[in-house]
């Protein structure tokens, strides 16, 4: 496994090193198999390079794998579709309607160009599982899409949110965890004391308080973090971006309204301004 080393500003994969791992794996006689990229990375929401991406796995004959497990729901919006740009270049494609689009966990959605080549890895025959509908082709067997047997019926969930919401409905969803991410993220901006780390196109913000010493800055964020969670007022979660310690603020539930945003931020402020 490679990793790819991602843009310093947008955090998202570089063509150029993609170009290079697969270069210097076909030199040294490796054969690459798989590339995948992110729309709306879990850690960060960075958004991958696509159009490029595809275009390099295609030169390549590797087979190119989107994730879009979170920000995939954000497509139904129609200025938000710039995110999947270059998508049609991909081999597969998933992303989770149990994250962002209101349906009950678990349940991924999954795409792929050619079935056939899925269906040759996974395949099994045995005698008992023969049948004339099968051999004729008058039924797709997805058993065969997978590793068991069996699945569960996933997309009985998603026509329940599809009737229910209406495509009018997921979309004001969307677009509400959007518009009160950005304005969470220009309350953030406009307080000196803390930065904004990554960009934000969808409804998750990375910030963090701004500390001179990388060390004790890391340790002020995990303490900020732990007390705000303590408060039972608001759960945030943390990642590491350039190795820094960041908050994470996700916006999802359907419930969720301007003034709890507006609380979370002011707790926060609060919490930071208190020993």
């Amino acid at each position: 496994m490679r990793l790819i080393d991602v843009d310093s500003s947008t955090l998202a994969l570089r063509p150029a090193s993609l170009r290079s791992a697969l270069e210097a794996d076909r030199a040294a006689g490796r054969v690459p198999a798989l590339v995948v990229a992110t729309i709306g990375t879990t850690s960060t929401t960075a958004v991958d390079p696509l159009p490029e991406i595809g275009e390099i796995c295609r030169g390549f004959g590797v087979w190119l794998h989107v994730d879009a497990a979170y920000a995939g729901a954000s497509a139904i919006c129609p200025e938000l579709r710039w995110s999947h740009a270059g998508v049609e270049l991909a081999d597969s494609y998933c992303f989770d309607p149990h994250k962002w689009l209101l349906t009950g966990f678990d349940c991924d959605a999954f795409w792929v160009a050619d079935r056939a080549e899925l269906i040759q890895a996974l395949s099994v025959l045995p005698e008992y599982l023969r049948n004339a509908a099968t051999e004729s082709g008058a039924v797709i067997d997805y058993r065969d899409w997978q590793v068991p047997l069996g699945r569960r019926f996933r997309a009985l969930k998603v026509w329940f949110v599809l009737r229910w919401y209406g495509a009018e409905g997921l979309r004001a969803h969307i677009r509400s965890g959007v518009a009160l991410a950005q304005e969470f993220a220009s309350w953030v901006r406009s307080d000196g004391r803390f930065e904004i780390v990554a960009p934000h196109p969808f409804s998750l913000v990375c910030f963090r308080l701004r500390r001179d010493d990388d060390a004790a800055s890391d340790a002020t964020n995990a303490e900020l973090l732990r007390r705000l969670n303590a408060s039972g007022a608001l759960y945030l979660t943390h990642t590491k971006v350039r190795e820094r310690f960041v908050l994470r603020l996700a916006i999802g539930a359907p419930q969720t309204t301007h003034e709890h945003v507006a609380d979370a931020w002011r707790l926060i402020q609060h919490t930071a301004s208190t020993p």
